[in-house]
């Protein structure tokens, strides 16, 4: 089966940021991204929080993602004309107003109400991109309407007809980039989530309702309205059929059968997808250059934010090894741990084409909806644009790591 993505015009985008709009007056306190989580603590229930914002065991990998970008220090060139700086970036025939994009991020509708067309359509809006998550509660169709520029990102179902069945839904969707997630063979040990009352699905308890009902904003705004409008959400897009409910007594959500999985699984949908194949959760030179060689168009450099193997190497920390072996035309992207635009340049600076953020994102969504992800999204954008002029650059080609230091 050869499965083709239908075409569509590139997406033109302006150089110079996008009009934005009146910020909300429970915004104005909102200066960073950082800002974002403290309101998203108070506004969600304290598993859905914990969901989110958790890592995996001890936070060894959710820390040195932190870490990581305080070891790299910038040098500056002064008296540089920077007037007509610029962030614009393309990636596969596309101009993107900036060099950031929302990371893919399961179950956002239970942090906001239709939380996954909302960081799609703000991200559409920005110019930016983004990534639909496979555990994402809103059908794949839905989406694609609504942000047709959006990717989608898959987790393998673990036979091949399923497989094939998904590739197939993706593609009647319209999809032009599919991301695999590769880095979950088995689930990981997510201690803090059941320390936090969050399981998926989410079951019925004494606990989980406490949890809502003082969190009345919540309640009403989001689950309820969900309820009322859409009904209990599913799991949409983990396969081709509708997967279960996410609340629910006895139903487990289906994460079997993937630890079998194999490069040749890889190259069997890179002869059925016809459009961009990008392959995310890598870690090694050995694994980057292997998802090359088997057709992948681009790698996603990632620890899943700290969120599976507890100790995980920071994406930063081999950044520059993974761009020097695939050399400078191949499109190596980057998330896990980024909250500022100094961050998002030292990635660039190592040779990322694109960095993608997750949390604060989310965050931003159960704050303030869409006005709250384009805040977010504005608030970056204007700490990359600072900092290249700060920096002496006019563009993002212009990141070089002459421009960076090592601290120690």
């Amino acid at each position: 089966m050869t499965l083709m993505t239908s075409s569509a015009p590139t997406l033109a985008v302006r150089d110079r940021a996008p009009a934005t709009r009146p910020v909300p007056a429970t915004l104005r306190d909102v200066l960073c991204l950082h800002d974002f989580e403290a309101l998203a603590r108070r506004r969600l229930p304290r598993p859905i929080f914990g969901y989110v914002a958790g890592a995996a065991e001890d936070n060894r990998s959710l820390h040195d993602n932190r870490a990581a970008f305080d070891e790299l220090g910038f040098t500056t060139r002064v008296l540089v004309d920077v007037s007509r700086r610029s962030q614009a970036v393309e990636l596969f025939g596309e101009r993107y107003s900036s060099p950031f994009g929302i990371a893919p991020m399961g179950l956002a509708a239970l942090s906001a109400y239709q939380g996954d067309l909302v960081l799609a359509r703000a991200a559409q809006q920005a110019g930016i991109a983004s990534i639909l998550s496979g555990s994402s509660l809103t059908p794949l169709e839905a989406v694609a309407e609504a942000a047709p520029r959006s990717w989608f990102q898959a987790y393998l179902p673990g036979d091949p007809a399923r497989i094939d069945a998904l590739l197939a839904r993706v593609a009647r969707a319209g999809y032009q980039t599919l991301v695999l997630t590769v880095d979950i063979p088995v689930s990981a040990n997510r201690e803090n989530n059941v320390r936090a009352g969050f399981s998926t699905p989410l079951r019925p308890s004494l606990r989980l309702a406490w949890d809502g009902l003082t969190h009345p904003r919540w309640l009403a705004g989001t689950f309820a309205r969900t309820l009322l409008r859409q009904g209990m959400p599913h799991f949409e897009n983990s396969f081709a059929e509708r997967g279960a409910p996410i609340l629910s007594a006895n139903v487990l959500r289906d994460f079997s059968a993937r630890d079998h999985l194999n490069w040749t699984h890889l190259a069997q949908i890179r002869r059925q997808w016809r459009g961009n194949l990008v392959v995310k959760g890598l870690l090694s030179v050995a694994d980057a250059q292997a998802a090359r060689e088997h057709g992948a168009d681009a790698v996603i450099l990632s620890n899943h934010g700290g969120r599976q193997l507890d100790g995980a190497v920071s994406p930063l920390r081999v950044l520059a090894d993974v761009v020097d072996a695939l050399g400078p035309g191949y499109p190596v992207l980057i998330d896990s741990g980024f909250r500022r635009g100094s961050d998002v340049l030292k990635a660039l600076a190592l040779g990322a084409r694109m960095v993608f953020v997750g949390r604060p994102f989310n965050h931003a969504a159960a704050v303030a909806g869409e006005a709250g992800v384009a805040h977010a999204i504005a608030l970056l954008r204007d700490e990359v644009d600072r900092n290249l002029a700060m920096l002496g650059v006019t563009g993002c080609a212009g990141l070089t790591r002459e421009l960076l230091v090592f601290k120690r």
